[in-house]
């Protein structure tokens, strides 16, 4: 923990903030401590300001009251995973709900919405899932990546779906970050369990033998099933300029929700009926760290428009265009919350 002080106040934060982190940090702690309460949370018996205390830890006091209600009743029918600082001011579970929930009350007007970065959308499919959206997706019926439990898995922020204009049933599979620098990195790479046997050295030899992953190997997870049955989205001769596995670090995370996707559409069990898929992230417009990253994975992936990124604001500024007098709290609300 370090202690920053601003204008007179003294914020308490995680040490190894980057500049972006920082003064976002500072902007939502200071709408905490105005809007909710000046009482620090604590981790491992440190206080920490961006955490809630403990008395208002399960209250939903970080969503927008709107979609309080919404949020848990969608949380009643699907069960989905609540993260473990869903009590953090810079939650992106949280943001995402803010993001997407209020334009979801109104599916007619958050298609307009949605088409400022979807401009193949025509409507959202309502009669799928919760009013066409469910957070913390996840392939639950053919479970095809075999790598989801309670504590792990390839879970979308939230999923769309939606008929596009030319009639098909598509789904839009978001990753949503605030503050995070880069996207989660791999957990076999990680692992104190990998052996000398597990080759990220080489994508070479993982192309000829899956079984040198961790992944594969230990854990029986399909993402190099599903990557090598998938030239056409992860063409071998980009793998191959990478050397090493281009997995390991924040390519994990984009490459797991990407074939997610691929799993889904291509299935042929009979209990998905996507036409397409799409994976999107979407994140804050100050936020310039994810790029690096994403602009790796578009050159991997061959510039395969399965894959885009757009920020929030695209989304808040189109819905303000609208009128549309049951936003205007909210899009007032969001602002002050969110943007700097």
């Amino acid at each position: 923990m370090k202690i920053v002080e601003r204008k007179g106040r003294q914020y308490r934060l995680p040490a190894g903030l980057n500049e972006f982190q920082q003064e976002m940090y500072i902007h939502l702690i200071d709408w905490k401590w105005k809007y909710r309460t000046l009482e620090p949370g604590y981790y491992r018996g440190n206080p920490y300001d961006a955490l809630l205390p403990d008395s208002l830890r399960e209250k939903l006091v970080l969503i927008h009251p709107s979609v309080v209600d919404d949020f848990n009743s969608h949380w009643e029918r699907f069960q989905f995973k609540k993260h473990k600082f869903i009590n953090h001011i810079a939650s992106s579970q949280i943001a995402c709900v803010n993001l997407f929930l209020p334009l979801f009350r109104y599916p007619g007007k958050a298609a307009q919405v949605l088409q400022a970065v979807k401009p193949d959308l025509q409507e959202i499919a309502v009669n799928q899932f919760d009013s066409g959206f469910q957070l913390e997706f996840w392939d639950d019926r053919d479970k095809s990546l075999n790598d989801h439990t309670q504590a792990a898995g390839t879970e979308a922020d939230i999923a769309i779906a939606y008929y596009s204009k030319i009639g098909d049933l598509d789904l839009w599979l978001i990753e949503h970050k605030l503050t995070e620098h880069e996207f989660t990195t791999c957990g076999g790479y990680r692992s104190h369990g990998r052996k000398p046997r597990h080759r990220c050295d080489s994508i070479t030899e993982i192309l000829r033998n899956k079984q040198l992953c961790y992944y594969a190997n230990v854990s029986d997870y399909r993402y190099w099933d599903v990557t090598i049955d998938n030239e056409q989205m992860f063409p071998r001769k980009n793998l191959l300029e990478f050397g090493t596995c281009p997995f390991q670090g924040g390519l994990n995370q984009l490459w797991r929700n990407q074939l997610l996707g691929l799993a889904i559409e291509n299935s042929t069990s009979g209990k998905w009926n996507f036409k397409r898929v799409y994976f999107s992230v979407v994140h804050h417009p100050k936020n310039r760290h994810l790029e690096a990253s994403m602009n790796l994975y578009r050159k991997l992936m061959g510039l395969n428009d399965r894959f885009f990124s757009f920020t929030s604001d695209l989304l808040i500024n189109r819905a303000k265009q609208l009128n549309f007098s049951p936003w205007e709290n909210w899009l007032t609300w969001y602002e002050d919350l969110y943007y700097f």
